[in-house]
């Protein structure tokens, strides 16, 4: 205890009166802090700067004081993957800390994930020491020079929210908390705060406290929402682009009936995860341009490229409302789609009250005609994306699909970057599929679908993710994490031997160029491919190869089993056509 005549953070004035007043380094506090805010997990890659920190982690366990759970975590960006994963999983902000400027270079492409994806974490990292003698935490090693840095957070500045450096201990709680409001506040997104090591090191007064930093929820303004719901329900050819309304706040099911109550059709443009159940008669596929030719109104839903303005023709008269916790997408530079109408709110919430506004409208309106032709379109192109699975061999991507969908049933999980195609997911709930951000930094998949695995260490979740994608994403660390945390994961390969978003871009430019009649188009090819069994066999993993499309399903069934009664992670190897 200390002493009353002793300075009190200003946190203490709105503590618990009960609670003791305490001595403290601001390390201790960051990780009391962390926990006071609802954060379960420190993601952790460990440097000369977290003594303090792993010092306040010693001193919990003896003292029995709550912090979060740590996790070590063997590179960067998996640790970002699997924040990344468990926010998704559970609509719950987690942290990560990591080592000065080096470990936070490696952190920049999991940011830009998380801002594309509005993904709400707290990035710490340490900052070298600024005092090379005297101060507790001051400069005792060759690399605190090589590591100083002019402005070390420059690195990812512009893809947070927010950034901050700790210069005084008595800071380190009203900056937590305001890390977490503002992360978790419309839109989501990650923050950023700077860690020097003395400031760590610094001891200061504490007292436990519930957090006053509630976080700022947007929602439409009234006259805005009417006009929008006049305009859908007066419109004869409406239309809906979705790209990430169904994991939260029941977005799935409210689009799914809203769009089939009131007959609009729902196109997922590149979705990021699952808007409407892909059996829904009023599912309009993954390509909005026959009906973004013909609409008349435009329902815009969280996304940041709802077209390809150069491939998709649009109807000059029609009228576009955006809408989502960005509707204006501020954080892209370059973005010309057009406005009329701008719903500012969680999509969820915007669909709920147009829902109720158009109800009240037109309670009689009769829309079957409408409903019925775009059911049979929807019986038309379903029919023909099942013609599109071929068994092969070689397999085609859509066939190892729809063998993934029918082994995770009604509870699992696939979390997808260049793997499993949402075309072929049909069926499964809005929290049953995850594809990579459309901000395309490779490597996102398998650390998220650890993420996924953590919140939920019973549940089957697939990590489907293309041969590039999986050496991107530093599998021997992954694997290590895997079997370090007891996460039973099964990854599956796809296996083509190319880098094939390249090549389709470079096909898209050029489509009678040299390169489209070259034997092996330049930097596309992977070959030769290691063995991606022996790099999780090195982790203990059960593995296996599947070149054979008639052993697909008796294999994937023995991986379920091996994850379910032999509690090993898994990795299945699946050549595919390219």
């Amino acid at each position: 205890m200390v002493s009353p005549a002793q300075p009190v953070s200003p946190l203490a004035e709105t503590a618990d009166i009960d609670a003791p007043i305490i001595e403290a380094s601001a390390g201790e506090i960051f990780l009391r802090r962390l926990a006071a805010n609802g954060i379960e997990y420190l993601f952790a890659n460990g440097g000369t700067d977290f003594a303090p920190v792993i010092e306040g982690f010693a001193h919990a366990q003896v003292a029995d004081f709550k912090v979060p759970t740590p996790i070590l975590i063997p590179h960067e960006t998996a640790a970002l993957g699997m924040a990344h994963g468990y926010y998704l999983a559970t609509g719950r902000p987690q942290a990560v800390m990591v080592h000065t400027n080096v470990g936070l270079a490696n952190c920049v492409m999991g940011v830009l994930n998380a801002a594309s994806d509005q993904v709400p974490m707290l990035l710490a990292s340490g900052i070298t020491p600024h005092t090379e003698h005297g101060p507790l935490g001051h400069r005792n090693s060759p690399i605190n020079w090589g590591q100083n840095m002019r402005d070390q957070t420059a690195m990812v500045r512009e893809p947070v929210k927010w950034d901050a450096t700790l210069s005084l201990p008595e800071q380190i709680a009203p900056l937590v908390d305001r890390a977490v409001a503002i992360a978790t506040s419309s839109p989501r997104g990650p923050v950023y705060l700077g860690l020097p090591r003395e400031a760590l090191c610094e001891v200061t007064t504490y007292r436990d406290s519930k957090p006053r930093n509630a976080a700022a929820r947007a929602a439409p303004h009234p006259e805005d929402l009417a006009e929008a719901a006049r305009l859908l329900d007066a419109a004869e050819r409406p239309l809906i682009v979705a790209f990430r309304t169904g994991a939260r706040g029941g977005g799935f099911d409210a689009l799914t009936a809203f769009a089939e109550r009131h007959a609009i059709p729902v196109v997922e443009f590149w979705p990021s995860q699952l808007s409407i159940d892909g059996a829904s008669p009023m599912h309009g596929g993954f390509d909005p341009g026959e009906d973004l030719a013909a609409a008349d109104v435009v329902l815009v839903l969280d996304a940041i490229v709802p077209w390809l303005p150069h491939r998709h023709g649009f109807a000059e008269q029609a009228t576009v409302i955006q809408a989502g916790a960005d509707p204006h997408q501020l954080e892209v530079p370059l973005r010309g789609f057009a406005t009329d109408l701008a719903l500012t709110g969680e999509s969820a919430h915007i669909i709920a009250a147009l829902d109720e506004a158009m109800r009240a409208l037109t309670p009689e309106r009769d829309r079957s005609a409408r409903f019925a032709r775009l059911a049979d379109r929807h019986a038309a192109r379903r029919a023909q994306l099942d013609s599109a699975v071929r068994a092969g061999p070689p397999m085609s991507a859509a066939f190892v699909t729809r063998a993934i969908v029918e082994l995770i049933g009604a509870e699992g999980c696939i979390v997808s970057e260049l793997g499993a195609k949402p075309e072929f997911v049909t069926g499964l709930r809005g929290d049953q599929f995850f594809q990579n951000p459309i901000s395309g930094g490779l490597g996102w998949g398998l650390p998220a679908a650890l993420g996924v695995q953590l919140a939920d260490r019973d549940r089957l979740v697939v990590a489907t993710v293309g041969d590039g994608s999986y050496m991107f994403a530093n599998p021997v660390a992954c694997h290590q994490i895997a079997e370090a945390h007891g996460l039973q994961l099964l990854t599956i390969v796809y296996n083509n031997g190319i880098w094939g978003a390249v090549r389709g871009s470079t096909l898209g430019i050029y489509p009678q160029g040299h390169a489209a009649r070259a034997n092996v188009m330049p930097i596309t090819s992977l070959e030769p491919l290691p063995d991606f069994c022996k790099i999780a066999q090195a982790s203990r993993a059960w593995t296996a190869r599947v070149a054979d499309p008639a052993a697909l399903a008796d294999t994937l069934r023995e991986a379920a089993r091996v994850i379910r009664e032999e509690k090993r992670q898994v990795l299945v190897e699946v050549k595919v056509g390219r």
